[in-house]
């Protein structure tokens, strides 16, 4: 990170407590929001923001922290929580559109409190790239709809799921996890293999061999994508829970 900011990540599992120290602005956000990206990689339930130590100088820079609940309710689909701003930086995220995407805590005690309190229903499996790959993602999804109560999600969720899969299998070639993921009033479907390479929908072409899975995943979610993750990537879906 910048050499005016820095960042210490303390993971007190289910919930991971980002502390900056230094001063935030638009020079500095950039990094910030890479730390943060790179701290919900890791296997955690949410992602406490402690603000103790930082001086906010420009408020437009406290919307890295909207940018970074957004793509954290995308994948890993946790809540992301601040904590204990300055007075200044109080009253800039109560002005801001902030507050309406990230909630705001006095102490970081009571954020963890709060954050850890969020219903969130997951599963989660590791596959290696095999033909029988989609076939367990299916059961798993399948498994988790009947448990959590959901029969009209069943059927799309285990097409998309099966989707993402096969695509692991038929491109990135790695050992996989794939997470289902319970946070009304979306159901997330998420899997992070060891491939960089972005997935992308193919072409329109109805005579192609292969290349339509992704352009399927689009028409049956609500929204879908590929984010890096650590040395490979995540693609998610969100459909809704119903």
């Amino acid at each position: 990170m910048s050499s005016r900011i820095t960042c210490d990540v303390r993971a007190t599992a289910p919930v991971a407590v980002v502390r900056l120290r230094g001063a935030l602005d638009l020079g500095t956000m950039r990094s910030v929001h890479q730390a943060l990206n790179d701290a919900l990689v890791e296997e955690t339930e949410a992602l406490v923001v402690d603000l103790a130590e930082v001086d906010v100088r420009d408020r437009l820079a406290l919307s890295v922290f909207a940018a970074t609940a957004r793509r954290a309710e995308e994948w890993p689909a946790v809540p992301v929580v601040l904590c204990s701003p300055s007075p200044v930086a109080a009253r800039w995220l109560a002005e801001s559109t902030t507050c309406r995407v990230v909630p705001v805590s006095s102490n970081c005690a009571e954020a963890t409190r709060a954050a850890g309190a969020t219903s969130v229903l997951r599963m989660r499996a590791r596959l290696d790239p095999v033909a029988g790959a989609c076939r367990r993602a299916r059961d798993l999804v399948t498994d988790a709809c009947a448990r959590w109560n959901l029969p009209d999600a069943a059927g799309p969720a285990a097409l998309v799921l099966s989707e993402l899969v096969g695509n692991v299998v038929r491109h990135a070639g790695t050992p996989m996890q794939v997470t289902v993921t319970l946070r009304r009033p979306y159901l997330h479907l998420a899997v992070v293999d060891g491939s960089r390479a972005q997935a992308r929908a193919g072409g329109t072409d109805l005579y192609a061999e292969g290349g339509r899975g992704l352009l399927l995943v689009r028409e049956l979610t609500q929204r879908w994508g590929s984010v890096p993750a650590g040395p490979g990537k995540a693609v998610w879906a969100m459909l809704p829970a119903t």
